[in-house]
């Protein structure tokens, strides 16, 4: 039980749980993704790195892509109604979500479905059947329906549909755990509903945390630039998770490493005790490197990193500041300016000129260079001012 709860943020109901455990037979684990889009980062990987550690207790992964959903559009978080997919782009993002699952995953105790399977054969007489399970009252409990409902933004009658669907593969899988992130509380719960509607035995719930972006504000996501996908090359990944902060790190370490949390807990208070906490943020950016590429490129990594910031020696006190792009992008000199490591832009522009500046250890000649909203970078003015600073 441990290792099952290690990291997650809810399990309901833990005694069901163990009940289940008792039968003596592999449990039916339900992951769904919705192929929204085509590549998957560290954040999927909170949940697929929990599936693995129940597969590698015996269990018995499904993997559910909502291909069929995924033309619904999933409304969770969402403040406004969300573009369905064509068939077309799901099947291209289910396909490639197909070829990187299994870098996580136990393909041999893996079951990749699609909700598609069972749910194009509902007729409009099923459908209106599973709508009449619940009703708009409990719909609107939801959280991002309530508030829609209560600032009279739109819901569209279709977006009710979208829980029941994903409550309905449940049963259709006949599953004994479905995990999620913490924003699908409400639609892993009608799983367990619409079970018992059915006559089967509830699903147990497991939440995971939602893991934050590289800006250490919001979730990872692609759309916003703050994430670190999994096919990245070695280098990026690497460099990215060197900059994310002290105090983030922990929170990677306990949903992204494999280490045991005793381990943890000891570097913990090795930091604690005066131990640089870069130390640790090498240990964990050569674990994800060696883990979705090999042990060599994870060495090669942190060669590179090593030979790339040695010459500056990065200071352990290095400041962390935010600018404002409010354009969606920000000139490299106003963004010197901003990071309080310039005095001015023009000063900024001098300093490039003299070839003074560097971004992530390399040297920066072109003045007018952007840099997008989201990206987070090693800032370097000289032989003494640094920052690491994140592009809002």
């Amino acid at each position: 039980m441990d290792l099952i709860k290690r990291g997650c943020d809810e399990l309901l109901l833990e005694a069901e749980l163990k009940q289940k455990l008792l039968l003596g037979r592999p449990l039916r684990i339900k992951a769904g993704f919705d192929p929204t889009a085509p590549d998957l980062h560290l954040g999927h990987t909170v949940l697929l790195n929990k599936m693995r550690q129940l597969q590698d207790l015996g269990h018995h992964a499904l993997f559910l892509i909502g291909d069929f959903t995924g033309m619904i559009g999933d409304p969770t978080g969402k403040n406004t109604t969300r573009p369905p997919l064509s068939r077309e782009q799901v099947v291209e993002n289910a396909q490639s979500y197909r070829e990187q699952v299994f870098k996580v995953l136990d393909a041999d105790k893996t079951e990749i479905v699609f909700n598609s399977t069972w749910m194009d054969k509902f007729s409009a007489v099923d459908l209106i059947k599973l709508a009449a399970t619940h009703t708009v009252a409990r719909m609107l409990e939801r959280d991002d329906f309530g508030k829609r409902y209560k600032t009279n933004q739109p819901i569209a009658i279709h977006e009710f549909i979208y829980p029941l669907v994903q409550g309905y593969d449940s049963v259709a899988l006949k599953a004994d755990m479905e995990l999620g992130g913490t924003d699908q509380k409400f639609n892993l719960l009608m799983g367990r509903e619409l079970q018992k509607h059915y006559g089967q035995p509830a699903q147990c719930v497991l939440t995971m945390p939602l893991l934050i972006g590289l800006d250490g504000v919001n979730k990872m996501s692609k759309s916003l630039g703050n994430y670190i996908g999994i096919t990245e090359p070695p280098q990026e990944i690497f460099g990215k998770l060197m900059s994310i902060s002290d105090e983030l790190m922990w929170r990677y370490l306990e949903l992204l490493s494999f280490e045991p949390m005793s381990i943890i807990a000891q570097w913990r208070s090795e930091v604690e005790q005066g131990r640089n906490p870069r130390a640790i943020k090498i240990l964990l950016a050569q674990e994800i490197v060696a883990r979705f590429h090999d042990q060599r490129a994870a060495e090669n990594a942190l060669a590179e990193f090593e030979a790339r910031f040695k010459q500056g020696m990065l200071p352990d006190d290095m400041p962390e500041v935010t600018v404002n792009a409010s354009a969606g992008s920000i000139n490299i000199a106003q963004l010197l300016k901003q990071a309080g490591l310039v005095e001015s832009t023009s000063d900024g522009l001098r300093m490039i000129a003299q070839g003074a500046v560097k971004l992530d250890g390399e040297r920066v000649h072109d003045k007018n260079l952007q840099l997008q909203a989201g990206a987070i970078v090693v800032a370097q003015v000289g032989k003494r001012k640094f920052g690491r600073v994140t592009v809002n």
